[in-house]
């Protein structure tokens, strides 16, 4: 089988993220593997070994991995990518979104669009960038 999954990087608290993230998204947290339980385990520096080496979250036939950065890896923040979610109906979309944005800062307020009943864009507490769609809107694109 073939998967494509986000991976989050974080700076000490992807466990912390992706605990929220499985209540938010109703999900399970299939795996989060410190580096101090790992088979590399002690390859890995003491003072990283309670931070996550591999976090599975799996939702909805979807799937969202994450770990930690090493201390020493000059961990620069998440950019240049959002998480895009896409759901049945306004309502589930805007409950995600208010989850999310909850601390967070949002980019672009939920409301009605051209192309869905729903769809807004924030950053939440953890640095992560996503954007909610919820029910859809038929519309036809220009000819070209």
């Amino acid at each position: 089988m073939h998967e494509c999954a986000t991976y989050l990087g974080f700076d000490g608290n992807c466990a912390e993220a992706m605990r929220f993230y499985e209540r938010v998204l109703n999900g399970k947290l299939v795996m989060l593997l410190k580096n101090g339980e790992s088979p590399m385990a002690d390859q890995i520096p003491a003072e990283d070994a309670d931070r996550i080496m591999h976090a599975r979250l799996e939702f909805h036939g979807q799937v969202l991995m994450a770990g930690d950065a090493p201390r020493d890896a000059g961990y620069q923040g998440m950019s240049g990518f959002c998480v895009a979610l896409g759901y049945p109906t306004e309502a589930e979309a805007r409950r995600v979104f208010d989850a999310l944005a909850e601390g967070g800062k949002v980019n672009m307020p939920f409301g009605r669009s051209f192309w869905a009943e729903g769809f807004g864009m924030l950053i939440d507490r953890f640095g992560t960038p996503w954007i909610l769609n919820g029910g859809s809107i038929p519309f036809e694109q220009p000819a070209r």
